[in-house]
């Protein structure tokens, strides 16, 4: 099994980092590949609404978006880290995303899906409610942990003094290892459930 961990903050190792590779260890210890990719510093432009990726299958704008695409689908588990800058995801992180998760048309069915967002002090679940959405518009379920995922500390030596967020990342990286484990045993015997012809309905017709 393999978790695609995403660190959309623009300093390698602070303290979205460190919220990360806190779970690293346990995904480790449950025999969980992990690939972790730092984003938050990459040159992303937003979606422009071209619709290009319905008939080509990737976005037009080829650059890492659709490099991640790739690993996306390999995987069983994507875990996005932000910090908070004002009640928000970092901005690339959210382009990436979007871009991400409308250009890339392959199932997403029952992958697990995990945010984890740093902060200094405030907003931490109001950005943590913005990355969870891209999850359940998608089919994925979404682990949780024991307290909303986050940490606090403006850089990572101060995150590393957070004792509870630490502990709040070990919960969550052995419930979704557990989740993962048990989607797939339930693939084996149950298989995917039953799709819809997906409706789509404007509300100005």
């Amino acid at each position: 099994m393999k978790v695609l961990l995403l660190n959309g903050s623009p300093h390698a190792q602070g303290s979205t980092y460190t919220a990360l590779h806190e779970m690293e260890k346990i995904f480790a210890e449950n025999g969980i590949e992990t690939e972790l990719v730092h984003v938050g510093n990459k040159d992303i432009r937003g979606c422009v609404a071209c619709r290009s990726c319905y008939e080509t299958g990737k976005c037009v704008f080829d650059d890492i978006v659709n490099e991640i695409a790739g690993k996306f689908e390999a995987c069983d588990g994507l875990v996005v880290g932000s910090p908070v800058y004002y009640a928000s995801a970092n901005a690339t992180l959210v382009a990436l995303l979007d871009r991400l998760f409308y250009s890339s048309h392959f199932d997403k069915t029952m992958k697990v899906g995990a945010s984890v967002v740093s902060a200094r002090r405030g907003g931490l679940s109001a950005t943590f409610d913005e990355l969870n959405k891209y999850f359940t518009i998608s089919g994925m379920p979404v682990a949780s942990g024991q307290y909303w995922n986050s940490i606090h500390g403006n850089n990572a030596e101060q995150a590393e003094q957070d004792l509870e967020g630490l502990q709040t990342m070990r919960t969550l990286a052995r419930n979704m290892s557990f989740l993962m484990k048990s989607i797939a045993l339930g693939k084996e015997t149950y298989g995917l459930p039953e799709k819809e012809a997906k409706v789509a309905t404007n509300f100005i017709r």
